[in-house]
């Protein structure tokens, strides 16, 4: 699925997006860095496998579903 910036930004300030941040940053801490640092390389594949470890947490699972909703 592709999404533009103006998209993904839009998504990131809402609400369930700046809980779904604070989430991540609170539990993730440097693997989250780590992740986005991956990610801007063009490592994609290893920024998803971090990712997903901590977006397998129900509360996160639950975050993602709102932002999924709103798109």
């Amino acid at each position: 699925m592709q999404y533009d910036l103006s998209e993904l930004m839009r998504l990131a300030r809402s609400p369930a997006g700046q809980q779904l941040i604070a989430l991540l940053q609170e539990r993730g801490g440097t693997a989250l860095q780590d992740a986005a640092q991956m990610a801007s390389s063009g490592n994609l594949d290893g920024a998803k496998q971090i990712l997903s470890s901590l977006l397998a947490q129900e509360d996160a699972r639950t975050l993602l579903k709102k932002l999924e909703e709103a798109i």
